[in-house]
């Protein structure tokens, strides 16, 4: 299975060694939950119209090996938890068959700035029930 989105490293991505910075990793999961979500059929533009958006609580991150400068980065995403009002990603950051960091996100719900449940079209979109 193609991964749910991928980039060459670009050199303002990595230190002096030509390896990628920590934050960068960050990044990277946050483009990759954007294609997540799509991939999906979640549609963010509608959804904000009707007041509801979610917000990153918590990314926990552990690197296992480095991707470096000339490397093409592939991140893979898949639903780990889906609670009421918060849902966690668990992106794989790799390099080929090479795995380089794993990523946790949680994400919350949010309609007036406060946590809110998931939209029952969106738990089922990304639970596949």
């Amino acid at each position: 299975m193609p991964p749910i989105w991928s980039s060459p490293v670009r050199y303002v991505e990595c230190d002096q060694q030509g390896i990628v910075f920590n934050g960068h990793y960050l990044v990277w999961a946050d483009e990759a939950v954007n294609a997540w979500w799509i991939a999906r059929g979640v549609d963010w533009p509608t959804v904000n119209g009707t007041g509801v958006d979610y917000v990153v609580v918590a990314s926990r991150l552990e690197w296992s090996s480095s991707a470096r400068y000339g490397d093409t980065v592939e991140v893979d995403a898949d639903l780990d938890t889906l609670g009421r009002t918060s849902l966690t990603l668990r992106f794989v950051v790799r390099v080929g068959d090479r795995q380089c960091c794993e990523v946790r996100t949680t994400y919350v719900c949010t309609a007036a700035g406060k946590p809110t449940p998931w939209p029952e079209e969106i738990r089922a979109l990304v639970s596949g029930s």
